[in-house]
């Protein structure tokens, strides 16, 4: 004799539902959806600034979620009575694992040695629990609609779910509320579907009350968690950086950091140095001077990149410059970051000056859209290091060439082009891809403490002899040791490999490899 399922409505009989039942249950399906594709966003974001490479890890992260999906929809087929229990119980699962992850993520790197392990178990759990979801919805729905309509509506609905996700991360969320609080958000909205699913679904589940109590008492860690948000991150970032953390902000682009050990101040982007105000003199010194040494004329002076103005402090030293064009892709860097006491304190408030005008745009898209005859005298080129394929672009053919078409006659380039010791194979890649776009090209290097020994490209329209003189008066820079740079050892002296192009990105895969090996 089969015992009866007392949760669920009998098999023989095919109930009206009660009134609005079954449309608050697609919103169910939507709030799932937009939850589910959430966490798996947050995980690959994560993944990718943590680790690096973002087309591996978002690769990774949503094929190993997708895998677990369907194992989750898999193993649904073992729940067979009190499916309204266990769909509620999957939820809070869902809520507490999912909520707290990017938390648990930011906490474990660099004091978990198997943090990637942990990374793709996290990934496993969610992708099973979220799996869990639609199959229990469906079987929840089957007595209250016919099948085609459950299968329609139902997925319908979830992707809907998954495209109003898709939109808002980028643009709304991880922007506004940063990858900590996005989690716990939706996590305490997972916690807020199961507690809304005990009366709706009330009929269908035994010991209601006592359910009731566990979803709120999740939420409520999960509220606490969202208020003391701020001090989550900072002890989740306290890990990464060897002095206090000053100034922080998420915008669209990339984590700002900035930390202050006494007299001395660093900036971060997602993680990697960008500069410590102790040293950042030379790096700019060296990443300037030269090119203005070389430039038949200085009048017209392009930045891209350099956001924080240390590179516009230098170029604004030079008296025969009249106009400086700033295109950096983050305003926060331009608008917010450049403006702090201690920054602007550095750049001597060079973004102010009424010569140099801001543009916030993507580099690459920028030059493309530009009249052809709008050249400069001088171009600087301060771009992250290519840790990224995002990055890596704006180190390939394609955008050199871009380049070298708003190079006046007689201009000067000058492009960041990481470390020649460090990473040596990166380096050479790109004074290659700058030669194969079609500029004469001349390597040099500057030591940094900071960094170490740094890299750069200087280039012209037509072959150069290095520069042997330079602006007087700078604090590492002088006539004496500028054709020093130019100089390598054995140690830092060209290695083969391909070209930088936008189809292949060796760079960055370059750059990822080498970097490895130091970590």
């Amino acid at each position: 004799m089969t015992e009866p399922n007392i949760d669920s409505p009998p098999q023989t009989e095919s109930p009206v539902p009660p009134r609005g039942q079954v449309p608050l249950i697609f919103v169910t399906v939507v709030v799932i959806a937009v939850c589910g594709l959430i966490y798996e966003l947050l995980a690959s974001t994560i993944a990718s600034y943590l680790l690096g490479d973002s087309v591996t890890q978002f690769s990774t992260v949503i094929g190993t979620y997708l895998s677990a999906m369907g194992i989750g929809a898999w193993l649904s087929r073992f729940f067979d009575r009190s499916l309204a229990r266990r769909f509620v119980d999957v939820e809070l699962a869902v809520a507490l694992v999912g909520g707290f992850s990017a938390p648990l993520l930011y906490f474990a790197f660099g004091r978990f040695d198997a943090f990637r392990l942990l990374l793709y178990s996290l990934v496993v759990v969610i992708g099973v629990l979220v799996g869990l979801e639609v199959p229990l919805l469906l079987r929840i729905l089957r007595d209250k609609l016919s099948f085609k309509e459950v299968v329609a509506r139902v997925l319908a609905f979830d992707y809907l779910g998954a495209l109003v996700a898709s939109l808002l991360f980028p643009i709304v969320f991880v922007p506004h509320l940063g990858l900590i609080r996005t989690s716990l958000v939706f996590g305490a909205l997972n916690a807020l579907t199961a507690l809304w699913t005990t009366w709706l679904l009330a009929s269908e589940i035994r010991g209601v009350a006592w359910l009731r109590a566990q979803c709120v008492a999740v939420l409520v860690a999960l509220m606490v968690a969202f208020v003391g948000a701020d001090r989550l991150t900072s002890l989740a970032e306290e890990e990464h950086y060897a002095d206090p953390i000053v100034w922080s902000k998420q915008t669209p682009y990339q984590r700002i950091v900035l930390t202050r050990s006494h007299d001395t101040f660093a900036l971060f982007l997602d993680g990697n140095l960008q500069f410590s105000s102790l040293d950042e003199y030379r790096y700019h010194e060296g990443l300037v001077h030269p090119a203005f040494a070389v430039a038949a004329r200085r009048a017209q002076v392009l930045v891209l990149g350099g956001g924080d103005g240390l590179a516009v402090r230098e170029i604004l030293k030079h008296p025969d410059v009249e106009r400086v064009t700033l295109v950096d892709l983050d305003p926060a860097m331009t608008d917010t970051v450049a403006k702090l006491p201690l920054v602007a304190a550095l750049n001597r408030d060079a973004l102010a000056d009424p010569r140099v005008d801001v543009v916030n745009a993507d580099a690459m898209t920028w030059l493309a859209e530009i009249p052809s005859s709008q050249r400069y005298d001088v171009v600087i080129v301060d771009f992250p290091d290519p840790n990224n394929f995002s990055l890596g672009k704006l180190y390939t053919t394609r955008f050199y060439r871009l380049l070298k078409a708003h190079v006046a006659e007689g201009g000067a380039v000058s492009v960041q082009s990481t470390s020649p010791l460090f990473a040596r194979r990166s380096f050479w890649c790109i004074a290659r891809t700058l030669a194969a776009a079609g500029f004469a090209v001349r390597p040099y290097h500057v030591a940094v403490p900071s960094f170490g020994e740094w890299g750069f490209v200087l280039a012209r329209l037509a072959a150069f002899d290095p520069p042997t003189q330079t602006l007087a008066g700078l604090e590492f820079l002088d006539a004496a040791l500028l054709p020093t740079l130019f100089v390598f050892g054995p140690d830092l002296g060209p290695l083969d490999g391909e070209v930088n192009r936008l189809d292949n990105q060796a760079l960055v895969q370059y750059y990822d490899d080498e970097w490895r090996r130091w970590e």
